[in-house]
C-alpha cells in the first residue's frame, strides 16, 4: 500500500504549481514589461506562492523545457528569469517566500541562458540573483551578502561601462549596497569599496540622464559616508547629509512615499551624529525628520522600520539641548516604550537590547 501510494502527494501540486507557473508566465507575456501588472496579478494569486510551489518549482522547469525545441527552451527560462525579478520585488505577502521564489527561479533559467551562449541575458540574472541574495531573510547573512557581491562581480565581466553603461552603473550601485553591507572582511576596507562603486555609478547616472536611479545611487552613498571609518568622520557626515539631501530632491513624499520616508530616517540619523554646527540646531533637524518619515511609516503598515524610527527619536529626544530637559526625556522614555511594542527580545534580541539600553 505504502508503495502504491508513493509520490502521488506530490504530484497534484505539481500540476497545479505547472498550471500556475503557465498563468505567470502568460501574465509578464501579456504585461509586456509593466511590472505593476504582474505584481497586481502576484497580489491576486498570493495564496500560491507558498513553500508547495518553491519545491514544486525545480519539477516544473523540468516539465516545461524537457524534449521542446531550442526556441520554447529559451522562452522558459526568459519568464522564469523575468518571474524571479518581479517576485523579488514583490512588497506584499511572505517576503521571505518571495525572495527564495526569486533565487530558485533564477537559477533554474540559468541552466538555459549559460554565459557563453547568452552573455547579455546570463548577466541580467546573475545582477537579479545578486540582489535577491542581497535581501535574503534565510540562511546566513554574511554568506548572503558574499553570494550577492559574487553574482554582481560576474554580471559586471558582461555589463562593461562600453558595451551597456546603464546596466553596467545599475550593477555598481548594487555592488555598492552589497559592499555597505558586509559582513566578512575589513569593514572600512568593504565601506571604500562601497563609495567607488557608488561613485562609478554616478558617472552614468547623472540627475539629468537618470533622475530617479541617480537619487537610488546617492542614498546609498550617504549611507556609506554615514558609516565611514577612514578618513575625517566630521566630513563624512557632511558628505552623507549632502547626499540625503540630494536624494530628497527627487524622492518626493508623493512620488516615492517609502523611499522618502527611509532617506528622512537617515537624515536624521545623520543630523543627530553631526559634528560641525550648532549642537542644538542639528538635533532639533534631526527630530524634525524623523517625525516626517513618521507621516508615511505607520506602526500598522511598517512595523519594524516604524520601531526604529521611534528608537531614533528617543535617542535624539535624550541629546535634546532645546526646551525642557524633563520633558525631553519623557519623551524619550515615551518613544522607547513605544519602539518596544514591536522589538520585543523574542523577534528582535537584537534591536530589542539596543532600546533597553
Amino acid at each position: 500500500m505504502g508503495k502504491k501510494g508513493f509520490g502521488k502527494p506530490l504530484a497534484i501540486p505539481t500540476r497545479k504549481a505547472t498550471q500556475f507557473m503557465r498563468e505567470v508566465m502568460e501574465c509578464i507575456a501579456d504585461a509586456d514589461e509593466d511590472q505593476k501588472k504582474v505584481h497586481q496579478f502576484f497580489q491576486a494569486n498570493l495564496a500560491k506562492l507558498d513553500e508547495a510551489l518553491l519545491e514544486a518549482l525545480p519539477l516544473v522547469f523540468a516539465k516545461l523545457t524537457a524534449d521542446q525545441p531550442a526556441k520554447t527552451r529559451q522562452n522558459v527560462a526568459a519568464s522564469f528569469g523575468n518571474f524571479g525579478h518581479l517576485i523579488g520585488q514583490f512588497p506584499l505577502g511572505n517576503r521571505l517566500l518571495n525572495l527564495e521564489l526569486s533565487i530558485l527561479a533564477c537559477q533554474l533559467a540559468l541552466k538555459i541562458y549559460a554565459h557563453e551562449a547568452f552573455p547579455e541575458n546570463w548577466a541580467a540574472i546573475q545582477n537579479n540573483l545578486g540582489n535577491a541574495h542581497g535581501d535574503r531573510i534565510r540562511g546566513d547573512r554574511a554568506e548572503n551578502l558574499e553570494k550577492a557581491i559574487a553574482a554582481y562581480e560576474l554580471a559586471l565581466q558582461v555589463r562593461t561601462r562600453e558595451a551597456f553603461p546603464a546596466d553596467w552603473a545599475a550593477t555598481q550601485n548594487n555592488l555598492g549596497s552589497a559592499y555597505s553591507d558586509r559582513i566578512r572582511g575589513d569593514r572600512a576596507e568593504n565601506l571604500e569599496k562601497a563609495i567607488a562603486a557608488c561613485e562609478l555609478a554616478l558617472q552614468v547616472r547623472t540627475r539629468e540622464a537618470f533622475p530617479a536611479d541617480w537619487a537610488q545611487t546617492q542614498g546609498n552613498l550617504g549611507n556609506a559616508y554615514n558609516d565611514r571609518i577612514w578618513g575625517d568622520r566630521a566630513e563624512n557626515l557632511e558628505k552623507a547629509i549632502a547626499a540625503y539631501e540630494l536624494v530628497l530632491q527627487v524622492y518626493t513624499r508623493e512620488a516615492f512615499s517609502e523611499k522618502w520616508t527611509r532617506t528622512q530616517n537617515n537624515l536624521g540619523t545623520a543630523y543627530s551624529d553631526r559634528i560641525w554646527g550648532d549642537r542644538a540646531e542639528n538635533l532639533e533637524k534631526a527630530i524634525a525628520a524623523y517625525e516626517l518619515a513618521f507621516q508615511a511609516y505607520t506602526c500598522e503598515a511598517f512595523p519594524e522600520k516604524w520601531a526604529g524610527i521611534q528608537n531614533n527619536l528617543g535617542n535624539a529626544y535624550s541629546d535634546r539641548i532645546r526646551g525642557d530637559r524633563a520633558e525631553n526625556l519623557e519623551k524619550a522614555i515615551a518613544a522607547y516604550e513605544l519602539a518596544l511594542q514591536v522589538r520585543t527580545r523574542e523577534a528582535f534580541p537584537a534591536d530589542w537590547a539596543a532600546t533597553q539600553n
